[in-house]
């Protein structure tokens, strides 16, 4: 393997790990980035005294591995804090999660939630076998799924959860006892549920500390490169600017999509592949705001089609050196897609109205500072097409010594620690 072309795309997360394990087992590669900074969507902008991210980012832990590496790349510039997360529904705000929270409601919804909560629990275990609206409706009863589960998820992923499978799941969507509901139902209830009850986040800047801070140990960083096309048969990557490089294996980090227009010469049965994937986009608005009141909350779910966002985080409350004194800074993100498209050219106003009728925002508040971020691949779609569709053409891809990896390359719902983890893993691999 030492002697092998190691080409990586993209300097994300992925890639990044990736190319900082094998320089640690002194293999060679090369990284080329197509933007003028590393980091991918992990990147942070600087504007009239706040630093924005492209949208929310935020580092949870389940490896002890993954927890020592970034200490390492960060030491004490990280900071430890136990979520704040609430709901914002039927004109109230009540703690995350729904499930676990119906004190605040309105008297009829927690009645028929937890009845039918009952009811479902009665029933047994469900398996992650069918689609996602009947895993809700099973395991959470029909109350439960009617006023938050299935709302939320619609907005979320833009089509309606029975066209979804459960394969994302993997502990994502917390799953309380029958007690725990009736303790959250009989007073507000503080108790944490889920992979995100803690969080982390750099004490001193935004989220691209950290992939800064992994490329300062990397070598053949090139970044401004973006890819052309790539000859599968040739094992050659055409850049824009005219470059070309030769590989044995090409790492790719890229949205998987994006392959289906740069492998030159793509067989029409993969092209018909790369057509079953599906996916969401996500519309970020950052917006700094001259706001001394603050009720120290880190985010807000929207389940309710009232509000044009499905959540506002607080991200002054993840570091206060990221806003000026006195000021505060939030991010709102709008779903859409080609099922659920949404005017561009009037987003920012909607998000702004309902930002005050949600009383997120008052007429008082003044908006200092305004950055949008339009992030055209945001979650893939885990419809019945995902996962055979996505094995052919990792299948293809792998014979053709190209490996699709991370997030978005790997087309898969994953955390920042996942995306560390599998660079180490895959670094591993290609070491072995």
């Amino acid at each position: 393997m030492a002697n092998k072309r190691i080409i990586i795309i993209g300097a994300g997360l992925t890639g990044l790990s990736l190319a900082w394990h094998l320089q640690k087992r002194k293999i060679s590669c090369s990284v080329f980035e197509k933007e003028p900074e590393v980091g991918g969507l992990c990147r942070s902008k600087q504007l009239k005294g706040f630093i924005f991210d492209h949208d929310g980012h935020l580092l949870h832990f389940r490896h002890r591995y993954a927890f020592d590496l970034v200490g390492q790349f960060l030491g004490d510039n990280l900071v430890e804090h136990k979520r704040s997360a609430w709901i914002y529904s039927y004109g109230r705000f009540t703690r995350y999660p729904f499930q676990a929270n119906l004190y605040g409601l309105p008297f009829g919804i927690v009645k028929e939630c937890l009845a039918t909560f009952v009811k479902a629990q009665s029933s047994g275990y469900v398996k992650k076998n069918g689609n996602f609206a009947h895993w809700i409706n099973a395991v959470f009863g029909k109350g439960i799924a009617r006023h938050f589960m299935v709302p939320y998820n619609r907005k979320f992923w833009t089509v309606p959860p029975a066209e979804l499978t459960c394969d994302w799941l993997d502990g994502i969507i917390p799953v309380p006892t029958l007690a725990q509901v009736i303790e959250g139902t009989v007073e507000e209830s503080k108790r944490q549920f889920g992979y995100n009850a803690r969080f982390w986040y750099p004490k001193i800047g935004g989220i691209n500390q950290l992939p800064q801070a992994i490329a300062k140990g990397i070598g053949n960083i090139h970044m401004n490169q973006s890819v052309k096309k790539i000859d599968l048969k040739k094992k050659e990557i055409w850049f824009s600017c005219g470059r070309r490089e030769k590989f044995d294996f090409l790492i790719s980090t890229a949205p998987l999509p994006e392959l289906s227009r740069l492998i030159d010469g793509l067989p029409k049965r993969m092209a018909i592949e790369f057509s079953r994937l599906r996916w969401n986009s996500i519309f970020n608005l950052n917006l700094g705001i001259e706001k001394r009141e603050d009720a120290g909350w880190h985010w807000v779910y929207f389940p309710q089609k009232e509000s044009c966002f499905f959540r506002v985080g607080f991200a002054h409350n993840f570091s206060t050196s990221i806003a000026p004194e006195g000021k505060r800074l939030l991010y709102a993100e709008v779903s859409y897609s080609k099922e659920k498209p949404i005017d561009k050219l009037r987003i920012i106003s909607a998000i702004i109205r309902d930002l005050k009728k949600t009383g997120i925002l008052d007429s008082n508040d003044k908006i200092c500072a305004q950055d949008v971020n339009d992030i055209s691949y945001g979650y893939p779609i885990y419809d019945r097409n995902y996962r055979l569709a996505r094995q052919r053409i990792m299948d293809f891809l792998g014979v053709n010594n190209v490996i699709s990896c991370g997030r978005y390359g790997g087309w898969r719902y994953m955390s920042m620690e996942d995306c560390l983890m599998e660079g180490k893993e895959l670094a591993e691999r290609l070491s072995s």
